[in-house]
């Protein structure tokens, strides 16, 4: 099992762009997934989260501006990021509670993705 990111790159302040995270292999489900970014030197911070139900949070630093949604029919959650500021810039991961069918029962999982590289300049 893999979470896969992409949909990143290079983009000018204002712009946007929608990352996906789509989980490849066999699974049941995901649960709760996370989109987290990481810039040079700093800590990986939250910035947005959805559970298996709908229900969305998000940074103060994007609220209004990115959206997090899911597919589960395609076991894919999407960031889309408006308004883009040169502070967005970062490597952003997905984090994903993945569920397997064990011998014992379903079980949860927390999988990374690799990272998708997001630099906002002009």
């Amino acid at each position: 099992v893999q979470m896969v990111e992409s949909g990143g790159g290079l983009v000018q302040p204002g712009g946007s762009l929608r990352l996906s995270c789509a989980a490849s292999g066999s699974i049941f489900g995901i649960n709760d997934v996370g989109w987290y970014r990481q810039a040079p030197g700093k800590q990986r911070d939250l910035v947005a989260a959805i559970t298996s139900g709908g229900s969305t949070n998000y940074a103060d630093s994007v609220k209004g501006r990115f959206t997090i949604s899911r597919d589960n029919a395609k076991n894919t959650v999407y960031l889309q990021m408006n308004s883009l500021k040169p502070e967005d810039t970062a490597v952003y991961y997905c984090n994903a509670e993945v569920l397997l069918v064990r011998p014992v029962g379903v079980r949860s999982y927390s999988y990374w993705g690799q990272g998708t590289k997001v630099t906002v300049s002009s």
